[in-house]
């Protein structure tokens, strides 16, 4: 019998990068910005998840994929369905222990339902890359280990995904803010810093739903920022459009490599 699969879709590139895979039903929440898609998706709202599991189980989907960027949505509790009034109190207990937890929670939710949740590179393996260098060369050791030793360190504490060291000092930590913010801080008060830009994700991050991503945008924005270099994690952080990136690299001279 064949796989079908469903993507909840998120903001960014990355639903469609998926559907290039093979066919899959999208999944569109209300008030989710998503780039537009040759078929219709199936509207879903976040207050009607006992409606969302029906509408996919009378599609025979299995398996499940969250892809894209979401924020954390402004819930109308007239509009919760029964399913979802149930649920709440779980959900509301994870959203005060940080992002990992809710993510935690709602994986729990969508395998209790029966379905499998996939992560975005089972479907599309190239997006992650094998150790070496993906553009210019490997620079800046030192300070590519410290920025994964800050990075080990906060993990735990569900800080962020990314790090920014030059010369040993740490010049920027990724918060909820996101990694635009960081960069543009960095570049804001230490411009020409040279530094390495450190992305991979937190210790014991779920890659099934969280899992980091760069894209052109990124390789630009570090740039900007005076930085020299980028390591990401091998085989775990997406590479959103790898032409793309490479040909940003080439274009501002940044190096971008996979590492330990």
């Amino acid at each position: 019998m064949t796989t079908m699969r469903a993507i909840l879709a998120g903001s960014g590139v990355l639903p469609n990068l998926l559907l290039q895979a093979e066919p899959a039903y999208v999944v569109k929440f209300r008030g989710v910005q998503v780039a537009p898609f040759k078929a219709p998706p199936i509207k879903a709202r976040f207050e009607a998840l006992g409606r969302l599991f029906d509408d996919l189980r009378a599609k025979h989907v299995s398996e499940v994929c969250l892809a894209g960027a979401m924020s954390r949505p402004s819930l109308d509790p007239v509009a919760f369905d029964p399913f979802t009034a149930k649920l709440m109190p779980t959900l509301m207990q994870a959203m005060g222990q940080g992002d990992d937890a809710l993510l935690r929670a709602i994986i729990e939710v969508i395998e209790g339902q029966g379905f499998k949740v996939i992560a975005a590179h089972e479907v599309r393996p190239d997006l992650v890359a094998q150790a070496g260098v993906i553009a210019g060369a490997k620079v800046g050791s030192e300070d590519a280990a410290r920025g994964r030793a800050v990075l080990e360190a906060l993990g735990p504490l569900d800080v962020g995904q990314g790090a920014i060291v030059a010369k040993g000092q740490v010049l920027g930590v990724e918060t909820l803010q996101g990694t635009d913010a960081m960069l543009e801080f960095v570049g804001r008060t230490r411009p020409g810093s040279g530094g390495i830009f450190v992305k991979r994700p937190k210790l014991g991050q779920d890659l099934r739903v969280d899992m980091p991503a760069i894209g052109p945008d990124t390789i630009h924005a570090a740039a900007r920022a005076g930085l020299s270099g980028i390591e990401i994690a091998t085989g775990e952080v997406l590479i959103l459009d790898r032409a793309a990136v490479t040909e940003a690299c080439l274009q501002t001279g940044m190096n971008l490599w996979a590492g330990p």
